[in-house]
């Protein structure tokens, strides 16, 4: 059975050739109405737009997508997208970025235009999560799929991340450890309909708390969750100065609200660790500067190793371990201390 070309998709959705390529390529030129039904017409007569004539005798684009759930800019991401570039950049490959997929209208822009575009050899997937349909839209153009910390790997041909339920508990467990006995955990809440993998650090803070007073540890916690967005240090700070009972130690979700944060508790004076630790997690460019006890992770040395997955897979060749669980390190710097009654 021939494939569909373009003649066949403008006569099936009853538009002309020039409105099927703008649908494409230029889509602000096209009503929403009409795309969609440009879009749905080509991806069930399985219509692909045509690619470079060196991609057509290859078979290959020298091209990858890189899905990002914040922008670029972030540490994370743009650690993420160097690693894979140091490795890619010399093979060859572009790197066509889509972030914000954590907003809807991009999302679904992402998943229902690529599988007719077909024009990427292989798709990365940083931080987060992506549902059945999004898998099986992404399989049917046949490239590699390749997760760097998503929640799951399961659907995907290789990842590589860290625990992160773990690594927010190995720090609960040195702050109990230290014999701090209030304890809190701040953190953003879920994105809605996405699931990112700094979600877990929450449980892995409740379960270490858990296990201690399980063990007849005389401990309290709890779970401060705010908003995400740019004023997610401001409330953060006003919940914790709002408690009855101020924490003696807190663990973060992040070293970029840990910092900010303890710089607000300051101007309130509340330093620490005189008056309580503190634990981020990443270990920012800035943590060392600042002095902070955190959790270390290496999105760059994940990204190059993601970066060689999918540089064997786009060549037929078979991976040793496909999947790969790292453990954060506890970094040990100068924000705890071990607790003291006031």
């Amino acid at each position: 059975m021939m494939k569909a070309d373009i003649h066949d998709v403008a006569r099936a959705a009853g538009v002309s050739i020039s409105t099927v390529s703008r649908s494409f390529t230029h889509p602000e030129m096209v009503s929403e109405q009409t795309r969609r039904r440009v879009l749905e017409v080509a991806s069930r007569m399985d219509y692909a737009i045509s690619r470079s004539a060196g991609a057509i005798k290859t078979g290959q684009t020298n091209r990858v997508a890189l899905l990002m759930n914040e922008s670029i800019t972030s540490w994370f991401n743009v650690n993420v997208f160097a690693g894979i570039n140091r490795v890619l950049h010399a093979e060859g490959y572009d790197i066509v970025i889509w972030d914000h997929i954590d907003k809807a209208a991009d999302r679904h822009e992402f998943f229902e235009t690529l599988p007719v575009r077909r024009n990427v050899d292989a798709v990365f997937v940083a931080s987060f999560a992506t549902d059945e349909t999004e898998v099986a839209q992404l399989r049917s153009i046949h490239v590699p799929l390749i997760g760097i910390n998503t929640p799951s790997a399961e659907s995907l041909d290789a990842s590589i991340g860290i625990d992160d339920r773990e690594g927010m508990a190995t720090a609960a467990r040195h702050l109990i450890a230290l014999g701090h006995r209030s304890l809190a955990y701040v953190g953003s809440e879920p994105a809605a309909s996405l699931g990112a993998s700094i979600d877990d650090r929450q449980a892995g803070f409740e379960r270490a708390c858990a296990d201690a007073q399980a063990a007849g540890k005389d401990l309290s916690w709890q779970v401060i969750r705010v908003p995400r967005g740019a004023e997610f240090v401001d409330v953060a700070l006003s919940e914790l100065l709002a408690l009855e009972e101020f924490p003696d130690a807190i663990c973060c979700q992040i070293d970029m609200l840990t910092i900010p944060l303890m710089r607000g508790l300051a101007k309130y004076g509340r330093v620490a660790p005189r008056d309580y630790s503190i634990i981020g997690f990443d270990d920012h460019d800035v943590a060392e500067m600042m002095d902070l006890t955190t959790m270390r992770q290496e999105p760059c040395a994940m990204g190059r190793a993601a970066a060689g997955k999918a540089l064997a897979l786009m060549s037929g060749q078979p991976l040793a371990v496909p999947h790969e669980t790292l453990h954060a390190q506890l970094v040990l710097r100068g924000t705890d201390a071990p607790y003291h009654a006031a």
